[in-house]
Parts: structure tokens; sequence; C-alpha cells
């Protein structure tokens, strides 16, 4: 478990160590906030797993077509990595080296900055909720999955997805990337077409989760959908 956790902790730094290179200039403040905020979130998640769900943590560690993985998750998944990364190479290269957007407002960024910490807080509670929090669509049999819906999963059914769409709009806010937000737009689509076929299986399934979703209506965006 230690190697994996020391090989995770080098590549997240990589995202980081990425945008600031495309940018041109190392010194980018708007850059170093971003990836700040994205060291503080990944490592902080990964110490509080290691130290308290280490089940949990094994199992974020399981690779597209471990366990009973649905099949069409296989492609998501891989959509939502090359996705992920062309999200972090296209915003240095727009906001910054190129300079294909024009300048944006204080204000709009001071928005960014807003999402990116209700961002923060909805993927840690994610985790600290939900010990099932699994990063395939699969029912956990190995680990006698059941329906959490306390914490953040009493305010909407996917939280953690949630936080990561505040993530792709408020990044670019910050970091000033017109292309950036467009990026985040699709892999939000991309997200909500996982939501669909995630619940498909889980009303299917798991046990409570039709009921859960009686109690808790709203998947994503409260009194939206």
């Amino acid at each position: 478990m230690e190697k994996k956790v020391a090989f995770a902790l080098l590549y997240i730094l990589l995202f980081p160590a990425l945008l600031l290179l495309l940018s041109g200039d190392v010194t980018w403040p708007e850059g170093w906030i971003f990836s700040i905020w994205f060291i503080l979130l990944c490592f902080s998640t990964i110490f509080y797993l290691y130290r308290k769900d280490p089940a949990l943590l094994e199992e974020r560690y399981k690779q597209p077509g471990a366990g009973n993985q649905e099949r069409w998750d296989r492609y998501v998944v891989y959509g939502l990595v090359v996705g992920f990364i062309l999200w972090i190479v296209i915003m240095p290269l727009d906001a910054k080296r190129f300079g294909w957007s024009p300048v944006f407002p204080i204000w709009l960024k001071g928005i960014g900055g807003a999402l990116l910490a209700g961002s923060f807080f909805l993927f840690f509670r994610s985790y600290t909720d939900n010990t099932f929090l699994s990063p395939l669509v699969r029912i956990q049999n190995d680990r006698n999955q059941r329906v959490v819906s306390t914490g953040v999963y009493g305010f909407v059914r996917h939280p953690m997805y949630l936080g990561a769409i505040l993530m792709f709009v408020g990044a670019p806010l910050i970091l000033g990337s017109i292309y950036g937000i467009l990026a985040g737009i699709v892999l939000t689509i991309l997200l909500m077409a996982r939501i669909r076929g995630e619940e498909v299986m889980l009303i299917r399934d798991l046990e409570g989760y039709r009921e859960y979703t009686q109690n808790v209506r709203y998947r994503l965006f409260p009194y939206l959908w």
C-alpha cells in the first residue's frame, strides 16, 4: 500500500507541473492558486483514507475492467481520463501562453474561487461520508456495499460528481480560459451520461437504492436534475 500511495502522490504532482510548464510562466499566480488547491485536495484525501479508510483507498486504486465493473463504463472512464488531461492542457495554452481568451475580470475569477471552495468541500466529504465511493461503476459485493444516504449524500445523490463539475467550471474561471470552460462542459455531459447508466445498475442491483432516490430527489443539481 505504501508504494501505491507514494506513486499516487508523485503522479498527482504531474498535473500542476504540466499546467505551469505549458503556461510558459512558472510564476503565473492563477496557475499557482489552482495548483496548490489541487495538491491540497488530493494529498489531504489520500492521507485521510490511508489513516481512516484503507479499504476505500484500495478500492480507489482499481483499474478499468477490474471486479464486476459494467462493461460500458470502461469506455467512460477512459473518456474521462483523456478529457481531464486535455482540460489541463488547454487551459494554460489558452489563458497564458497564447492568450486566446480575453482577460477575465477579477469578480469572475472570484466566482471561480468560490466554486473551487465548494468543490473541495464536496470532494472531501464524499470520501469521508461514503466508504463505497469506487472509481468504477460496479456493485461491491466483495465489500458488502450498502446505500449511503447521510452527510452530503442527503443533499444530492452524486455529490462527488457535483464537486467535479464545480472544479471543471471554477478552475477555468480563475485561470481565465473560455476553452477550459467549454472542455469542462463536455466533461460535465459525460458525467451526466455516466450517472444515468450508474443509477440503472444501482436501482436494479443495490437493495434500498430505489427508496433512496425517492427520499433524495435530485441526482446532481438541486431543484433541477
